[in-house]
């Protein structure tokens, strides 16, 4: 039977995306692997390929609809064999979508397609492969040809495909008694649209400001996901914050020379990448608070991933400095130059902002004294970093002087990290800061 190519979730966050471009038509043909489209998540933009080979029977879902709901039926693919008269009547999509194609009328009476990796219905007719623990088993003609002529059971091969439908790549990859894979770890769920609903209802925001003069601005993906996310933390996670001031004359005087020494090689290193080494190196210090909650248990990392803030247009993105603390400070700054410039451009991977134990959001380029920064879960811990400023200081003599101070605050997720634990992580972050030379030992 036709297949059903659904709208995939191509974002951690992603709940709807806009079909921003189709690569094929109707009658072409593509292979596993092929891109068939650009689709705008509520971070980026990504090509969707192909799982399975087969013909483009009928586009259900225009290019430019925005509002197309992950798991919704975008296409319907057509198998060996087939052809345009086997569609049938396929569901609508969802009236979420701004879509100017004109599917066919859902009917009652009709079987609905077979999902692109989603489970049949109780319409469809008994399948003629076999079963496992009396389910179906969901693969691609391809696959179930290739499978047979190497003598592979496909009960023993765990699917990549959509909803772990097996395609050519799983069988061409399977060895001869192989056994399933472990099953994958479930992706964090979806921020719910509930969290946005705290608050006055739209109506009655509306009606309080009835005789004023204004103008409604829609929500995009990305304004979305980060009201729902954020909402969703910081209802969720306990925060407790911690505040230190850091002295910066030595840092600066540092940079200042190795930056002279760099020169030749076009290296300028900022602020913001000592601080993201001094945290890194901080989170080895005090490895107990290398750690995320995980539900009903935290994972404690060896490595130091750190996300930093990046501001864009319309929202932000947290790429992630894998490793940090193995890195040089020039490597450092070549790494959050490019994911930097790229996060702006909206050309970041999900793998990239994704992930990590630890967060930096630095507001002191903007004039920013300090501030408190949002957990982002299931993060840990975040520091938000304020501007560095001359003040009057007390120094070591008891003589005052002037010295440049910058402000910090961690805020701390208290499931993982207790007051004392969270000081000591705080401490050592000061401490590397304020003596940079440590940080090449």
């Amino acid at each position: 039977m036709p297949t059903e190519i659904l709208m995939p979730a191509l974002s951690p966050t992603m709940e709807e995306g806009t079909l921003a471009k189709w690569l094929v038509k109707e009658g072409d043909t593509v292979s596993s692997g092929d891109v068939m489209a650009e689709i705008e998540t509520d971070k980026a933009t990504m090509e969707f390929e192909a799982v399975d080979e087969g013909t483009i029977g009928k586009i259900l879902i225009a290019e430019g609809s925005e509002g197309v709901k992950v798991n919704e039926v975008i296409a319907i693919l057509l198998e060996d064999g087939e052809s345009a008269d086997d569609i049938g009547e396929v569901s609508k999509p969802a009236a979420s979508a701004s879509s100017n194609a004109a599917p066919a009328e859902a009917s009652e009476q009709t079987a609905p397609a077979k999902g692109y990796g989603k489970g049949e219905t109780d319409a469809t007719p008994a399948p003629a492969a076999g079963s496992k623990d009396g389910n179906r088993i969901f693969a691609s003609p391809l696959a179930r040809r290739i499978a047979a002529d190497k003598g592979l059971d496909l009960a023993d091969i765990k699917g990549s495909g959509p909803r772990g439908r097996i395609v050519k790549a799983d069988v061409e990859n399977a060895q001869p008694g192989a056994k399933p894979a472990a099953a994958t770890e479930a992706k964090a769920d979806a921020p719910k649209a509930a969290a946005m609903a705290a608050g006055p209802s739209t109506d009655a925001v509306l009606k309080q400001y009835a005789d004023r003069p204004y103008e409604e601005v829609s929500l995009d993906g990305m304004r979305k996901t980060i009201a729902a996310r954020l909402t969703e933390a910081k209802q969720s996670v306990p925060h407790f914050y911690l505040r230190r001031d850091i002295m910066l004359d030595e840092l600066l005087k540092f940079r200042s020379q190795l930056n002279k020494q760099l020169e030749p090689r076009g290296v300028k290193l900022s602020v913001n990448d000592f601080i993201i080494k001094a945290c890194a190196l901080a989170l080895q210090q005090v490895p107990e608070a290398n750690a995320v909650w995980a539900g009903d248990r935290t994972l404690k990392f060896e490595k130091s991933d750190v996300a930093v803030a990046v501001a864009i247009e319309g929202g932000l993105f947290t790429p992630v400095l894998k490793d940090a603390e193995m890195k040089s400070l020039s490597a450092l700054s070549s790494e959050m130059k490019d994911l930097a410039t790229r996060a702006r451009d909206r050309k970041l991977a999900p793998h990239e902002y994704v992930g990590g134990s630890f967060a930096i959001s630095n507001l002191g380029m903007f004039g920013i004294d300090n501030f408190d920064a949002i957990i982002n879960p299931p993060h840990a811990a975040i520091l938000a970093v304020g501007a560095g400023a001359k003040k009057p200081i007390v120094g070591a003599d008891g003589e005052l002087t002037v010295g440049t101070v910058m402000s910090v605050t961690l805020s701390v997720d208290h499931r993982v990290i207790d007051g004392a634990l969270g000081a000591n992580l705080l401490q050592a972050i000061k401490d590397n800061l304020e003596a940079p030379m440590t940080m090449l030992a």
